[in-house]
């Protein structure tokens, strides 16, 4: 067996305007995305949050964690999250990403879609802290669901990912500007998906 932590697939580059995604459909192979799942299924800390939709309170329809250099909280949503410290799993995962992309991230926050009710609407990672043309790195592990993006100005312009086990989506350049995504919700009988989305908080 390989190095864990030996990425293998070559990037795709997505044809769109007003924006810069590259995808690793197989950034890890089946095996060390298998190991990874695990190590983060079970031991990140898990939190349940509630967030405010037009005045009203609901559970989050996903879990979240965030992990980060000291001093550097994220808000999203009206919720402020506060980092854990680094730990060596996601350590590793920052430094093979960072070859990569040629950017060295501060903080990750974690997501975790316990099946296919769990979901995230249509959003930009645009928030402040990010600042200008942020560069955002997510890694997918588990069930496969489907990534969609809409053109904030043009609504012809829409593309589907369906992001695999293993896979590293890069988004860069002005991407969060002129682009929403989103993971909708699907009724297929399908297992919990955990991405990690690495991002630099100024």
């Amino acid at each position: 067996m390989k190095s864990l932590f030996e990425s293998t697939s070559e990037p795709l580059f997505l044809d769109l305007p007003d924006a810069k995604i590259i995808y690793y459909p197989q950034f890890f192979d089946k095996e060390q995305a298998d190991i990874i799942f695990s190590a983060l299924l079970k031991d990140i800390p898990w939190q349940h949050d509630e967030i405010r939709v037009y005045g009203k309170i609901h559970p989050q329809p996903r879990l979240t964690a965030l992990f980060g250099n000291e001093g550097k909280p994220y808000t999203y949503s009206n919720i402020t999250m506060q980092p854990h410290p680094w730990n060596l799993l996601l350590q590793k995962l920052k430094t093979e990403i960072e070859r990569v992309s040629d950017t060295i991230f501060t903080t990750v926050l974690l997501n975790q879609y316990r099946d296919g009710k769990d979901s995230n609407g249509w959003h930009a990672d645009n928030e402040k802290e990010l600042g200008i043309n942020p560069v955002i790195a997510s890694l997918s592990f588990g069930s496969e669901r489907t990534f969609q993006l809409k053109h904030n100005l043009d609504k012809d312009q829409k593309k589907s990912i369906v992001l695999e086990h293993g896979s590293l989506l890069l988004m860069k350049g002005t991407t969060q500007h002129f682009w929403k995504h989103q993971i909708p919700k699907t009724a297929k009988p399908i297992g919990p998906r955990i991405n990690a989305t690495f991002r630099v908080i100024k």
